[in-house]
């Protein structure tokens, strides 16, 4: 059996927010679905560490909601979880749930750690026995390895969802990688079809505001939170017949940006509520009509063909997505299942089309989950890749 190691970046911090639980989900199911032993590897941080606010839940708290999630969804063994002091120069964790005897032993066994985490300390890196990273920021990832701003250690691969990484196709440096496509996974046995011609509203999960902005090599930077997006959608609900309802965050100083949503016509729902298990973000989705979602700033500026590990959701459970161009792909058949649009004209327009044949566009969205995004297909893919005697260390 091969044994199979993830390491997320701060899918325990906000478990409350089950749409970023669910990247790594798909991935860890897909793979033991496929015959893997795998391990959740995962950095926790203690209530101030990290971030402004001293809010989360110590790490033994935050250890104990995981491993009874990941036991809920069947995954076999306890998670691997621990925390470190910030910018430690050698790699002295405490394992948090788990001896540390089992921790090493477990890390010794891997055959493969699939990597999120971009800041993971070098010597842990280094107790694999090979190791891949996975870029499921393209374009920005790179823009911040090439422009200094991110010191990634190095791995033996480096695997990205982006279609234009490393082609001559991207607007943004390679880093001297070779990068190895692969596609994200949707887990389809934990999403099944709900098609329902009466659903409603259009709905999605997504950020607001999170102080993300994009700095160059020059010093100049540029807004990249997807409120900027958002914004530009305002007045979209009166100009179509659907309904249309966003969950998100906001925080005081834009409550009144809410406001103003609502008075356009938006439903308006704290992210909280509809996700703050992986369950209740799954019955949300597939509660939806279809997912209406534009993309942050970056994708349209770095043409990366992106699409959203959420999108994925919303398709295998036969909810149609409009959603925002991201540039030309060369896997991804639009124009049924998915519409895009790069206006408010063309989101009016796409709603429309969705809506004059509703059934064939909620079969089509399934048949893209199915015939491109099938987690077992995707792991068997990376795990051929990685592990094959050609694949150069």
């Amino acid at each position: 059996m091969t044994r199979v190691a993830i390491s997320p970046y701060r899918a325990t911090k906000y478990l409350d927010r089950a749409g970023n639980f669910w990247v790594y989900l798909q991935y860890a199911l897909g793979l033991q679905a496929v015959g893997c032993d795998v391990w959740w590897l995962e950095r926790l941080e203690e209530p101030g560490q990290g971030t402004r606010s001293g809010l989360q839940a110590p790490a033994r708290d935050q250890a104990e909601l995981l491993a009874g999630t990941l036991a809920r969804f069947g995954l076999r063994n306890a998670p691997l979880l621990y925390t470190e002091g910030d910018g430690a120069e050698n790699f002295d964790p405490t394992w948090v749930g788990v001896e540390t005897g089992t921790a090493d032993q477990a890390i010794g066994a891997c055959e493969l750690l699939l990597n999120f985490h971009q800041k993971i300390h070098p010597e842990l890196l280094a107790r694999f026995a090979r190791t891949a990273l996975v870029d499921i920021d393209p374009g920005l990832l790179q823009h911040w390895i090439s422009s200094g701003q991110l010191a990634v250690p190095g791995h033996d691969l480096y695997l990205t969802t982006g279609e234009t990484v490393g082609t001559a196709r991207a607007l943004f440096p390679d880093c001297g990688h070779d990068w190895i496509h692969i596609r994200p996974p949707v887990f389809l046995d934990e999403w099944p079809y709900s098609f329902d011609p009466e659903a409603a509203p259009f709905t999605t999960v997504s950020s607001w505001y999170a102080s993300e902005y994009i700095v160059e090599p020059d010093g100049s930077w540029w807004d990249n939170n997807k409120r900027v997006q958002w914004l530009a959608l305002l007045d979209l609900p009166g100009r179509t017949g659907e309904a249309l309802e966003l969950a998100t965050f906001f925080g005081e100083k834009d409550g009144h940006e809410r406001d103003l949503l609502e008075r356009h016509g938006w439903t308006v729902r704290h992210a909280g509520d509809v996700a703050g298990t992986p369950e209740r973000y799954r019955s949300y989705v597939q509660g939806s009509r279809g997912e209406l979602s534009p993309a942050k700033p970056s994708c349209m500026r770095f043409q990366n063909a992106w699409i959203s590990d959420r999108t994925l959701c919303y398709l295998a459970s036969g909810k149609p997505a409009v959603v925002q161009d991201t540039g030309p792909s060369e896997v991804i058949p639009f124009g049924e299942g998915i519409v895009r649009f790069s206006t408010a004209d063309e989101a009016v327009a796409a709603l429309a089309e969705v809506r004059a044949d509703y059934a064939r566009h909620a079969r089509a969205a399934r048949d893209i989950a199915e015939s491109l995004f099938d987690a077992r297909d995707v792991e068997r893919a990376i795990l051929e890749g990685a592990l094959s005697p050609s694949t150069p260390a």
